[in-house]
């Protein structure tokens, strides 16, 4: 049944409003053969999709942008390189490329920014997936404070940020090496924080293995785990936990 048809049932009193309601939160998409874009995610789950952009033929990736900016005004992707950028470039100029985090996006220029989620790194070097989550839920509409390099080897320069920290809904913890950032903020606010192992360190650090599970295993309350360098993930749930704070 088309959605045309959905609306005429409605008007002559065959069909209810609430019955109309669940036809439109379906799962309507755009096939392209290649990808099944999902134009009503947003609808849905209150955010729109999003692309991974490593390791997507270039024709491909080029369509999925001009489609999804069709569909929403703006477009977000992740893991995408500068080759990447200079590729959707050619038919969409607006885009714009952070080298840092490797996100490729175009954004409604007037966004609302509500809430609060602190984004903290350990080291420096964790600032990519950081990054990552930061701008991530900037997109969805949070308001972002970025605390970096305020790992465990000087706990000083954590506690200095203490204040701002406990004033957000949610805090996202990045770190690599050991991964004990998560636990020490866990230990010291009343909200969630979201945890990311990222792949940085040494030999041991088995690519992000060891802060995976110092994360898991950690005695701290109130800390969830994604997985390894997932900053968009992370940035993600921390989006929806600062919603909800919103709301009430």
């Amino acid at each position: 049944m088309e959605a045309k048809e959905v609306l005429e049932q409605v008007k002559n009193g065959t069909l209810s409003v609430e019955e109309a309601e669940k036809y439109f939160r379906k799962q309507p998409f755009e096939e392209m053969g290649y990808a099944k874009l999902d134009s009503h995610r947003e609808i849905r789950s209150g955010f729109p999709e999003v692309v991974y952009c490593s390791g997507k033929p270039d024709e491909y990736l080029q369509s999925i942008y001009q489609k999804l900016y069709a569909f929403n005004g703006e477009v977000f992707g992740t893991r995408a390189d500068r080759r990447q950028y200079e590729l959707v470039r050619n038919v969409l100029p607006e885009i714009t490329y952070d080298e840092i985090s490797h996100i490729l996006k175009i954004e409604k220029k007037e966004k609302e920014h509500v809430g609060k989620i602190v984004v903290c790194s350990a080291g420096t070097a964790d600032i990519p997936v950081a990054e990552e989550a930061a701008q991530t839920a900037e997109y969805f509409g949070a308001f972002v404070e970025r605390i970096f390099d305020v790992g465990v080897s000087g706990l000083h320069r954590l506690l200095s940020r203490l204040d701002s920290i406990q004033e957000a809904n949610c805090v996202v913890a990045v770190a690599g090496m050991e991964g004990a950032l998560a636990s020490v903020i866990g230990g010291l606010v009343s909200r969630p924080v979201i945890a990311v192992p990222t792949s940085i360190g040494y030999g041991a650090s088995m690519n992000g293995l060891s802060a995976l599970l110092t994360m898991i295993n950690s005695c701290a309350n109130g800390i969830a785990v994604v997985n390894i360098d997932n900053g968009y993930g992370a940035g993600y749930i921390a989006t929806q936990i600062n919603k909800l704070a919103v709301s009430q």
